[in-house]
């Protein structure tokens, strides 16, 4: 018996690596978008100010929709120059070609989103989920 105790507590021990921890839900997946609803205005094209109102959570494979853990919700329009480079580059290709009152959800791989430096909230390497509302293109 005695034994076998150091082979148990090698396997135990296997067991409790960083894999299984609860924290490691994320997941990966290659980008994606989604028309929730095609809105009927004005097109987001390059050059154009756009403004949205968005949701971003960390993609896990697991949940609803891969909406793992909210990292951020606009509480007030966010604007930017679509194809100035204000924002990461697959945030840019899922609101190009969207129109006024459309709804999309975009699920961005790390090389279009953060990458391995990662950002506040969002940690190296993440695919990430933005749920976004276009408000105007002007």
């Amino acid at each position: 018996m005695r034994r076998l105790l150091p082979v148990f507590l090698l396997f135990a021990v296997a067991a409790c690596g960083s894999d299984a921890s609860p924290t490691a839900t994320t997941s990966s997946a290659p980008y994606s978008q989604v028309d929730l609803v095609v809105g009927t205005g004005a097109t987001a094209v390059a050059g154009k100010s756009c403004s949205v109102n968005y949701g971003l959570w960390l993609y896990d494979s697991s949940k609803t929709d891969g909406k793992g853990t909210l990292v951020q919700q606009s509480t007030s329009p966010f604007a930017f120059v679509l194809g100035a480079g204000g924002v990461i580059p697959g945030f840019t290709q899922g609101v190009t070609g969207m129109k006024v009152g459309g709804q999309r959800r975009l699920i961005i791989p790390p090389e279009l989103a953060y990458g391995s430096a990662g950002t506040s909230g969002i940690p190296p390497n993440a695919t990430i989920v933005y749920d976004i509302t276009l408000l105007s293109v002007v």
